[in-house]
């Protein structure tokens, strides 16, 4: 299993951050994750437990397509997705801290196939750099989105 996990303090009440994060996400997540080309809500309506979704990304040139659902869906405390094709799970937590909110963000790949075992260090790495990319860009436009 490789488990990684960052956090950031987004000059934002939480309102406002679950709702670019949670309610607008088939808009705003390709924003934050530029390693998603395409993202199709597969199911209709506004995100909640159940909720399905497909992506398609280019991670360090190789192309990946997977479905996923929300798991776990709480208004400005959580948002979590798990994945039907591939075996992970992203949970997006906040926390509001006076007029700011905390946002954890964690990405765990529940297990590895055995041909990457070997390299499972250099995939820790490389999942945790996208981790902690991950919360500075939602940070960077939040809180520009918010000055606009």
């Amino acid at each position: 299993m490789v488990k990684t996990q960052a956090e950031t303090l987004i000059h934002c009440p939480a309102t406002q951050v679950f709702g670019f994060v949670a309610e607008d996400f088939v808009r705003n997540y390709p924003r934050w994750s530029p390693e998603v080309k395409r993202i199709d809500a597969l199911t209709d309506g506004p995100i909640q437990v159940g909720w399905t979704g497909q992506q398609v990304r280019i991670d360090a040139g190789r192309r990946s397509d997977s479905r996923f659902r929300v798991i776990a869906f709480e208004p400005e405390r959580c948002l979590i997705f798990q994945g039907i094709s591939d075996p992970y799970q992203i949970d997006y937590w906040f926390e509001p801290v006076g007029a700011q909110t905390r946002v954890v963000f964690v990405f765990e790949l529940q297990h590895l196939k055995p041909i990457l075992r070997p390299f499972e260090s250099l995939i820790r790495r490389v999942a945790q750099d996208s981790t902690e990319r991950t919360v500075s860009n939602l940070k960077s436009l939040i809180e520009a989105e918010r000055v606009a």
